[in-house]
Parts: C-alpha cells; structure tokens; sequence
C-alpha cells in the first residue's frame, strides 16, 4: 500500500511539473507573439514615415499636396487641448479621490457613488463624445473649439485618475497619519503635509498615463466633430483645432484616394509615439524619484 500511495504521488507530482511547464511555454508564447506584433507594426510605421519627417513636415501647415503638408496645426491644436486637461483633470480628479477617500462618509451614498465612478472608468470612449456633443457643443453653444474638447476629454479620464488616485492615498500607511494627529496637526494638515506626498507617485503616474491615453484618443473628438481641415493655427482654447490622431485619422482614409497620404500618416504616428514615449518615461521617472524620497 506505502508503494502504490508513493508511486500516486509521483505521477501527480510529474502531472503539475508537466503542466506548470506547458504553462511556461504558453505564457512564454504569447509574450514573443505580442512582441512580434509590435515590432513589426513599429517597423511597418517607421519605414514608411521616417523619409517624411523633416523639418518642413513639423512646423509646416496642413496642405491637400502631400509633398507640402506640415502638422503644426495638429501639434498645436494637441497642445492647447492638454492646457484645459491637465488642470480640469488634476483639480477635479485629485480632489474628489480625497473627498471620496478622506473625508465622506462610509454609508450607502458613498457606495453608490463609488460605483458608478468604477463603472465609467470602463465607458467606451464613444460615449463621452456623444455626451461632450450634447452638453459643451449643442447645449452650451461652445461649437468645435478647444475648449469644448477639453472639457470632453477630460470627462473621458476623469473616472480613471479618481479611481487611481484613491488606490494611491489608500496605500499611504495609517501609522503616518496617526502619527501626525498625535503630533496635533489638522486634518487638512496630515493631508497636505504627511498623505499627498506619500501618495503623490501613485497619483502622478496614473495622471500621467491617463492623459496619454487622452493624446492618443480619436473617438470623442470624431463625435463632436473636430475637422482636419487647413485651419489656421489655434492661438487659445476659444479657437476651432485639430489634433495630431485627427490627422492620422483622416490621412489614413485619404490613402485609398493618395498612396502618399499613408506615408504623411505614418510620418504623424511616429511624432505621437514619441510624444506618448516622453509622457510615460515621465510617469516612471517621476515614480521611481518619490519612491526613493518616501
């Protein structure tokens, strides 16, 4: 019988063994494939953009003869947008994680509204433009302007840097602001002075992510029906814009009419993986340095 049980043991033992390396090898699999896939989407990008790129390319106008387009309009028109959200998003997003996190009560409100704010962190972003549409477009009379953009992105991120805002502070260890209480400080004090810089890496690098993903977005600003037109360059958030996924956007429809429209997409796409690129590098740097410092 001891035999019969130690030999059960064995083929069990060489069953997980067997399993766990076909484990490995699958995991292992698809981490070359998705490699595989990138690397040979960015050699695809950069071998048919990278002879467009010059200087003319980036500080040049938008233009219907290929050879003479520019994207500086859509470089700007990306910059004025992130000017209304960075600040929308930082104030309302930082500030209500604190509310909801620090200062609300725990009850079925506050549940509630926990919910829908995880809930619309998974919106399909097609639904802020229609939202964006109805209320800074048609409703508040804004038309296609940068701010009316702004405001809609912002909607867009603003449920994920709650979400990852909240994570941050509550990963602040409660010692620290026992420890400050003890000491006689406010509570406005112990938030300010002992969890927002303890928290701040996690929040920064949420924030950070999250206003890549609102560069890159195309969806919201097709639905309140931001053009890619020749436009002058827009000088404030008051101003009719385009922006560099715009561009893409319309550039790569315009292929099928201009083979050469594909290379200025390409060309574009590359501008914008480098944008994203130096925000998420940020993001980690940015991290690691706080980390360092709490």
């Amino acid at each position: 019988m001891e035999y019969i049980s130690t030999n059960r043991v064995a083929r069990k033992m060489s069953a997980r063994l067997l399993l766990n390396n076909l484990s490995k090898f699958i995991f292992l699999l698809a981490t070359f494939f998705g490699i595989f896939v990138l690397g040979v989407l960015i050699y695809r990008v950069v071998s048919q953009g990278i002879g467009w790129l010059n200087v003319d390319f980036l500080t040049g106008r938008l233009s219907t003869q290929a050879d003479r387009a520019g994207i500086m309009g859509a470089i700007l028109g990306t910059f004025w947008l992130m000017m209304v959200v960075v600040p929308v998003t930082m104030f309302l997003g930082i500030g209500t994680a604190i509310y909801l996190e620090l200062y609300a009560k725990k009850g079925r409100l506050q549940s509630f509204i926990q919910t829908n704010i995880s809930n619309l962190a998974g919106v399909p972003s097609i639904v802020y433009g229609i939202l964006g549409l109805t209320v800074f477009v048609r409703t508040l009379d804004f038309g296609n302007i940068v701010l009316a953009g702004g405001l809609t992105m912002s909607l867009l991120i603003l449920p994920i840097v709650i979400v990852v805002s909240q994570e941050a502070l509550r990963s602040v260890p409660q010692h620290l602001s026992e420890a400050s209480y003890g000491m006689g400080a406010t509570k406005w004090q112990t938030i300010q002075k002992v969890i927002l810089p303890v928290a701040l890496p996690g929040i920064l690098t949420g924030a950070i992510l999250s206003l890549s993903r609102a560069i890159g977005e195309t969806a919201p600003l097709v639905v309140i029906g931001i053009p890619a037109l020749l436009l002058p360059f827009p000088g404030s958030i008051l101003d009719k814009f385009t922006v560099l996924p715009m561009q893409i956007y319309y550039w790569t429809l315009d292929s099928s009419l201009m083979a050469e429209y594909a290379n200025l997409a390409a060309a574009t796409i590359i501008v914008l993986l480098v944008a994203l690129l130096i925000l998420n590098s940020t993001a980690i740097i940015i991290r690691n340095k706080f980390q360092k410092r709490y």
